[in-house]
């Protein structure tokens, strides 16, 4: 038996979820496809899988499904300008790029300047999620920057940036602070 959930209350509750923003890309045939998420996580460290769930009616869905490699683009705050062109449908594919600082990963993909990481995957596994798809990736490769350390956040509809408490430190992979 399924419970019926108020789908306002839902929205509501998830949208007091602050994320992340990335953009997913991938290439089929020699054309680029993109979008915005917010719906990436990690999976595993070892090995080494992040998700993302793709809206099963949108361009980027089959494109993904189709070519089997994917870049996410971990945006920095700078990126606000790209994180809405890319959630915004009906661009045209062939110039969607032009005005978009980004270069090619060793896989082919699509990686944005304006990020603070990024990722290359594989598609592991492919799950199905209601209206949409949930794609696990194996990371084929991984790049952090170092010259910036402000990502680019949503939370209600809405961008936002990480404010640093005093009282807080930035942990160091491999190591104390």
């Amino acid at each position: 038996m399924t419970a019926t959930v108020d789908q306002g209350a839902f929205r509501g509750a998830l949208g007091r979820f602050a994320s992340g923003v990335t953009v997913v890309s991938t290439v089929l045939d020699g054309v680029d496809h993109a979008m915005t998420a917010s719906a990436f996580t990690s999976v595993s460290l070892d090995p080494p899988l992040v998700l993302v769930c793709s809206h099963k009616a949108s361009r980027f869905h089959d494109a993904v499904l189709t070519s089997g490699v994917w870049g996410v683009s971990i945006l920095a705050e700078e990126g606000k300008e790209a994180s809405a062109w890319f959630a915004h449908r009906g661009r045209p594919l062939e110039t969607q790029l032009d005005d978009v600082p980004h270069r090619r990963g060793a896989s082919g993909v699509v990686l944005l300047e304006q990020s603070i990481a990024w990722l290359e995957c594989t598609t592991a596994s492919v799950v199905d999620g209601g209206d949409h798809t949930i794609i696990v990736g194996a990371v084929t490769g991984a790049g952090v920057r170092d010259d910036i350390d402000d990502p680019l956040l949503y939370y209600r509809s809405h961008y936002g940036t990480i404010v640093r408490l005093p009282e807080t430190e930035k942990t160091v992979y491999g190591g104390e602070a």
